[in-house]
């Protein structure tokens, strides 16, 4: 099989022989079904097919076993030591999916231009690839915008790498006026999203990589994909013999088991989190240390079946609408993220937009407006956490400084001579605030804040 390609400098042919590709001879029949509504797969529950892919996948497990016993000590003790920080601009730093779905695309460019968001994610999910046509008109609709592609796994592909190798081609090649930027993989560590185990992940994105490197050099690929808070997996996509290196590293640093953002994991929160997986970051040779954060929300309350986990971790739109704004904030401050993108514009169940009768946008979708409105463009200055309640994140741009504050329990400030909005961009009154946990940008006309 051959191809003609014109994404590099000049027209040239290569054959699928240039890499050993794999054959497996123990494929599992399995069909991993779709949910429509909270769009991803469904969970499997069929005991006896667990057990089929565990014992399929039983040595891969150990490997990774090996592999975070012998990393974790100098993970922990790289967490300990001083890192670099990383020069965050913020007019990049706001990201946002859409999808292509019911939604008209004018309808979405609307929303998408009325946000002001110029970084968009857009899947292209394998299982329909037989639709791609339709999936680049969706992107041609947002040439103007900086996007990132997710390549979606199925199981025909993880197992078949000639098919994999073909239609990645054809991925590659249809986007390449649009963008240069792909995420290969989503949700590695999820046996619903079709790998098995790292190694299926790792044999899967090394094609990707040498698809790059020996045919579309100006492309930039990013992995591991691992969502929540799982670094053991993340490790294993990390240390490893095979030949591949992501040129940006993405996580799905979800935090909504854990209800609001500030809250803690093994005694972490969401900036230690960051801390941790730039610390492991600094260990491999497989990866640069920009880290993306490609898909993070909370669930929606009374959504079922559009929200995609149990109503006992959905949240209140209200609440929702906190947590959007003082997540964005906590990844900034952590200043080891380049960039956020929310998953996303339109989805009943977790979105910015509810579509199941006409478009109702939620409280979060005009937070998201304010928040790009505000801040991008500004410079972060510090950040100030007072008694493990009131946090602030300050800024500053070429005329205004700004400050963005909440607080866990209630307590007055003093916000006299400073322009106050609320998250929403109402203006408040000056003077004595009771602040709570909706954060608040507090701004003024000052050369720079005085932090102690």
């Amino acid at each position: 099989m051959t191809y003609d390609l014109t994404i590099v400098d000049k027209p040239y042919r290569f054959t699928l022989d240039f890499l050993h590709l794999k054959t497996n001879k123990n494929k599992l029949k399995i069909v991993l079904p779709w949910d429509k509504y909270s769009d991803q797969p469904y969970v499997i529950k069929d005991r006896q097919l667990k057990k089929k892919i565990y014992k399929k996948v039983r040595f891969d497990f150990l490997k990774m076993l090996l592999v975070n016993v012998l990393v974790w000590p100098f993970a922990v003790m790289a967490y300990f030591l001083p890192a670099k920080k990383k020069a965050v601009d913020s007019r990049q730093f706001f990201g946002l999916g859409v999808n292509l779905g019911e939604t008209k695309l004018k309808e979405i460019q609307l929303m998408v231009e009325d946000l002001g968001c110029e970084y968009l994610i857009i899947r292209i999910p394998l299982h329909d690839i037989e639709r791609l046509d339709d999936y680049v008109a969706f992107i041609a609709g947002f040439s103007d915008k900086k996007l990132l592609i997710n390549i979606l796994q199925d199981r025909r592909h993880v197992e078949d790498h000639s098919l994999l190798i073909d239609s990645l081609h054809k991925i590659f090649t249809a986007c390449s006026p649009y963008t240069h930027d792909f995420q290969v993989g989503h949700a590695v560590n999820r046996k619903k999203w079709a790998f098995f185990s790292m190694d299926e992940y790792l044999q899967f994105y090394q094609v990707a990589y040498k698809l790059k490197t020996q045919h579309y050099p100006k492309i930039q690929l990013m992995g591991s994909s691992v969502i929540d808070f799982e670094y053991y997996f993340t490790i294993r996509t990390l240390f490893n013999f095979y030949k591949l290196k992501y040129d940006r590293f993405n996580s799905l640093l979800y935090v909504d088991r854990r209800g609001a953002p500030e809250n803690q994991q093994m005694g972490l929160d969401v900036i230690a989190k960051i801390k941790l997986l730039h610390a492991i970051l600094r260990l491999s040779p497989k990866s640069s240390t920009d880290i993306v954060i490609t898909e993070t929300n909370w669930p929606i309350t009374n959504t079922f079946p559009y929200a995609p986990t149990s109503e006992k971790e959905c949240v209140s739109v209200e609440e929702y609408a906190k947590y959007l704004l003082r997540y964005y904030m906590l990844a900034y401050a952590s200043q080891q993220v380049s960039q956020v993108y929310w998953h996303q514009l339109i989805a009943p169940g977790y979105g910015l937009v509810d579509n199941r009768e006409g478009l109702v946008k939620y409280p979060a979708y005009q937070v998201f407006k304010c928040m790009v409105s505000i801040l991008s463009g500004s410079e972060f200055i510090s950040f100030n956490v007072e008694n493990h309640n009131m946090y602030t994140v300050y800024f500053e741009n070429k005329t205004q400084n700004i400050a963005v504050c909440w607080a866990l329990q209630e307590q007055k400030i003093d916000t006299t001579g400073k322009k106050v909005l609320s998250k929403e961009g109402d203006l408040l009154d000056s003077g004595v605030l009771l602040l709570g946990d909706s954060p608040v940008y507090l701004i003024d006309n000052k050369k720079k804040y005085e932090v102690s």
